[in-house]
């Protein structure tokens, strides 16, 4: 069990989350530069007030990255809009079209999205959502069958689901594995770098420290993977993992 709390440095807040864990952690969170610790339960105010204040020139230069971000503005669906697919950027071309909807690239920066007259944002979103689904359905397919022979693990089920708020989500009782969508947008070792994260869990199910010395065993250079995946450009909504 972990027990919450707030303490405040000057402008900062700091989300404090106490576990039974033996080490202090600081993290500094996309995309608004969220502060939190998670800490040993026995360990006071006073103390992790102190460690924070060490720290507080870092977690201004973290806040002044996350706030100098490129961040997209609401998606209509129409031509000239920049979409990303699988970490590159391409241009949307609206093509109006009396035929079953789809979507193709074109080229080497070209995203066509072929809809019926008069269809509405909504359906043009629905049309590149189903899409963006089907292209990054057999990318996690192969990686979640790749991993779980390497790390010995083995999943009941996994799926791809729109969520807001975690780039990817385990159920270690029940060995059930979630991916964002939104990871159809990032370069593939972010994707590989989430799979991986969420195949852990079915070992271990918290951040220990466990879990760090697996995920570094087996992505050495996860730190710097999650870093490119919290930089890439934001959407207009909000995921962290």
């Amino acid at each position: 069990m972990s027990t919450n709390s707030y303490l405040q440095l000057g402008s900062v807040e700091v989300l404090v989350v106490r576990k039974p864990i033996k080490n202090l952690h600081l993290s500094v969170l996309p995309p608004a530069g969220r502060v939190r610790v998670t800490s040993p339960e026995n360990m006071k105010d006073d103390a992790i007030r102190t460690l924070i204040a060490t720290r507080l020139p870092w977690i201004k230069r973290q806040q002044g990255k996350f706030a100098g971000q490129e961040r997209q503005t609401k998606r209509t669906y129409v031509s000239g809009e920049s979409h990303y697919f699988f970490g590159k950027r391409y241009r949307l071309e609206l093509v109006y079209k009396d035929d079953v909807p789809a979507v193709f690239l074109k080229g080497k920066n070209k995203i066509i999205l072929q809809v019926r007259p008069k269809s509405t944002i909504a359906k043009r979103h629905e049309v590149i959502t189903e899409w963006y689904r089907k292209q990054l359905h057999p990318v996690v397919g192969n990686l979640i069958t790749k991993w779980q022979k390497k790390i010995g693990v083995q999943t009941s089920y996994w799926g791809i689901k729109q969520m807001k708020t975690r780039w990817g989500t385990c159920n270690h009782k029940r060995a059930r594995i979630l991916i964002n969508l939104e990871l159809v947008k990032k370069p593939i070792t972010c994707v590989e770098y989430v799979v991986v994260h969420e195949l852990l869990h079915l070992i271990e199910k918290k951040h220990t420290e466990k879990f760090v010395s697996l995920m570094t065993k087996n992505v050495p250079k996860w730190r710097s993977i999650k870093d490119e995946l919290n930089r890439f450009v934001l959407s207009h909504e909000e995921w962290k993992h």
